[in-house]
């Protein structure tokens, strides 16, 4: 399987290292990433300066490296559209590992889901991978990296919903420790809206994001619970966002009779 992957962390990053030696064992790795850190970038793209690409020293394991100035979804996009021969287009693209959970509503900035939603967006089946940790050493992303690879080879011949990823978070734990794998819903949120206000040596006020974590129902079937509990949390998740079942009432209230030219 030829796979693409990319991630926000940065080309430096140790869980893109990981994950490219732990793929390259079954599968032909090709990386764009990132030339810094591009986390919670969102889904932006590069509109009004040039984006550059370089060709590196291959990173362990993969066939082909490049590093760019552009966003996650940058790397992708360009990596389809532009750098990519023929004969290297992907499989599936994955993004990752993240260093750092990307569980619930916070998924709405992450770089790394970013990432993989842009290779969902040109209809290649696609995950994103986050290690639920702010350890970042190279060890430290190991067993997500061999978890990844055993996730390939059970996914193989599943049809990828359209418009759709796999949005994976592994706790930060000893395989040992690890209770099994739980398919999720997103959660609510992972941190609380919280700003601390602070004032510089100037006298000048500035505010810091300072959220704490947030707990979900032990039982509950969400992403945010199941890391909780100490299980990787696998969650299906579209960029599809229309609201279907709200057409037609929304229909009926604003264009009745068919007469919709009433502003």
């Amino acid at each position: 399987m030829k796979v693409l992957i990319s991630n926000d962390d940065g080309i430096a990053a140790n869980g893109i290292r990981v994950l490219t030696k732990a793929l390259a064992e079954d599968h032909e790795v090709y990386v764009v990433a990132p030339d810094r850190e591009r986390s919670a970038a969102g889904h932006s793209l590069t509109l009004h300066t040039p984006l550059r690409v370089e060709e590196l020293e291959t990173i362990s394991g993969a066939k082909r490296t490049w590093v760019t100035t552009g966003t996650p979804g940058d790397c992708v996009k360009i990596a389809i559209n532009a750098i990519l021969a023929p004969e290297e287009m992907p499989d599936i693209v994955i993004s990752g590992i993240n260093h750092g959970p990307n569980l619930g509503s916070d998924i709405l900035y992450s770089g790394t889901v970013s990432c993989a939603m842009e290779g969902a967006m040109m209809g290649i089946p696609s995950i994103a991978v986050s290690l639920a940790s702010m350890q970042a050493d190279y060890d430290d992303f190991l067993y997500t990296g061999k978890f990844v690879n055993s996730l390939l080879k059970k996914l193989n011949g599943f049809p990828f919903p359209p418009k759709s990823i796999l949005n994976v978070n592994v706790p930060a734990l000893d395989s040992d420790d690890i209770g099994g794998v739980a398919i999720t819903e997103l959660g609510s949120r992972m941190f609380t809206n919280t700003y601390e206000k602070r004032v510089d040596p100037r006298g000048k006020v500035y505010y810091w994001m300072a959220g704490e974590l947030t707990n979900e129902p032990n039982d509950a079937n969400t992403d945010i619970a199941a890391v909780q509990n100490n299980k990787i949390s696998i969650t299906p998740v579209t960029y599809e966002m229309t609201k279907e079942d709200y057409i037609t009432n929304l229909d009926n209230l604003l264009c009745k009779d068919n007469s919709c030219n009433w502003y």
